[in-house]
């Protein structure tokens, strides 16, 4: 991997997420193997944000190779106001082996690995969720034995988790529908350059308000929070807005037969999401949830580990 920082999925080569998600296969399978990938490292961890999977599935991880995590929580950082992020940043490579912050401002995370010496991965910020992509993709893997060509339909908010989806399909060659309200659409931008790095591998980047539309024919019905942290006091309105981009067995039932339900969590039962569909057996949330802590692993190891050696042969061509 020749990436230094997981900040975008989009900054990767078709063979770098590839590799990720191969790596993340043989962790899983034999966890024992990679016991000492990370001996003695540590990770120094931002949250800006509060935190189940990110902080458990990092902290885990980091221990479960070999190394250690420290939690930084909002008062102890404080970054931009108490200290400046370049300060930070620097302060903190000359005392851990690699940064993961989970934070508001996407600005933050790209000026921390612009001024940090040590690998900087982006657990979250308001604009995209690498992370979560990948873990998405490594269950898709799982499921369906390949990603390429698999049929993807986002459906409700065109937030942080749609950004990265998007990014993660056009590189492996998947198709993603997204339905979103006209007035929630994902970032101009990010289609663009999505679309253009489908171009590449014969994926393809849909954007539209048709939720029907979306996912006929779709292998994965994905959908997420309709008001994400930092967006409370819109709850209400946004409710009004999105209550027919809700996902319950109708949508479901449009989809291909065999498709999965994804949903990144936390979710709000009757809302985005139906407890019928939540809770069937097309549900895979916490096959989904469980994958964070491989997937990262895979990234922890190639980013702080120095590169690694294991079998080979599984990537989805």
């Amino acid at each position: 991997m020749k990436s230094t920082d997981l900040i975008s999925i989009h900054d990767l080569a078709r063979d770098e997420v590839l590799e990720i998600l191969d790596l993340a296969l043989e962790v899983k399978a034999d966890p024992g193997s990679y016991r000492d990938a990370l001996p003695q490292k540590t990770l120094a961890m931002i949250f800006e944000k509060p935190s189940l999977r990110t902080r458990v599935s990092f902290e885990a991880g980091m221990t479960q190779l070999g190394g250690h995590a420290i939690n930084l929580a909002p008062a102890d950082v404080s970054m931009g106001k108490r200290e400046s992020v370049s300060d930070i940043a620097r302060t903190l490579s000359g005392m851990a082996d690699g940064i993961m912050a989970r934070t508001f401002s996407h600005e933050a995370i790209i000026e921390l690995a612009r001024h940090a010496t040590i690998p900087v991965i982006n657990g979250l910020s308001d604009h995209l969720h690498p992370c979560q992509a990948l873990a998405d993709f490594l269950t898709v893997r799982e499921i369906f034995g390949r990603s390429k060509g698999i049929r993807l339909a986002y459906v409700g908010d065109g937030n942080n988790v749609a950004h990265s989806l998007m990014y993660a399909s056009a590189r492996l060659g998947a198709h993603i529908s997204i339905a979103t309200p006209a007035s929630h659409a994902p970032d101009a931008g990010v289609v663009e350059r999505a679309r253009k790095d489908a171009a590449e591998t014969g994926a393809s980047v849909t954007v539209g308000q048709d939720v029907a539309q979306a996912v006929s024919g779709a292998d994965v019905v994905y959908t997420d929070t309709w008001a994400s942290m930092g967006q409370e006091a819109e709850h209400d309105e946004r409710v009004k807005i999105f209550r027919s981009f809700q996902v319950d067995s109708a949508v479901m039932n449009r989809a291909a037969k065999g498709a999965v339900f994804m949903h990144c969590l936390p979710a709000h039962r009757g809302e985005e999401v139906t407890e019928e569909v939540f809770e069937s057996k097309a549900s895979v949330v916490f096959q989904q949830a469980a994958n964070r802590l491989h997937a990262q692993k895979a990234v922890l190891i190639l980013l702080m580990g120095g590169g690694h050696s294991g079998p080979r042969g599984r990537r989805d061509r």
